[in-house]
């Protein structure tokens, strides 16, 4: 399916949706965080699409805005695609979790919340995965200060 046909499917679920193909092969599509989960189950299920492969979920600090990029593939059709999701609330930043979708998830979710501090509604099991839970802040955010980096300034 090339990207015009998954476009004009995908669109016919789901108002709201932006689509680019910006400077990638790849469709990528902006999804508002209230319709995340259901795009995502329906990229899944649809038999048209059968995006059985999540290969890729990374957190990202666009400043203001924190978000996740998801990248998908159906080993089936050959197609892959990417699903972006953003909130301006960097003091409470949520999305739902699609480790109930795509197994895999659930210990990227989990990374996101360490490095990001991304919460994932109805996560299993969301706490940190790398750091410690005395840690303090996110250090993959681009407004976290490093209190060693701050002492030898």
């Amino acid at each position: 399916m090339t990207n015009e046909a998954l476009q004009n499917l995908i669109s016919s679920w789901i108002p709201d949706l932006e689509f680019s193909e910006e400077e990638s092969q790849f469709l990528n599509i902006s999804v508002q965080p209230e319709h995340l989960h259901k795009l995502m189950s329906q990229l899944k299920s649809n038999s048209d699409t059968s995006f059985d492969y999540l290969y890729c979920l990374s957190g990202v600090d666009w400043q203001p805005e924190l978000g996740v990029v998801y990248h998908l593939e159906s080993t089936t059709h050959r197609h892959r695609i990417v699903v972006k999701v953003k909130t301006a609330d960097r003091e409470n930043p949520t999305f739902d979790s699609v480790c109930d979708i795509w197994r895999t998830a659930e210990f990227h979710e989990r990374e996101v919340f360490d490095f990001f501090g991304i919460q994932f509604n109805n996560h299993p099991n969301l706490k940190r995965l790398f750091l410690t839970d005395e840690w303090e802040g996110f250090p993959l955010r681009k407004d976290y200060e490093d209190e060693i980096n701050m002492v030898i300034k």
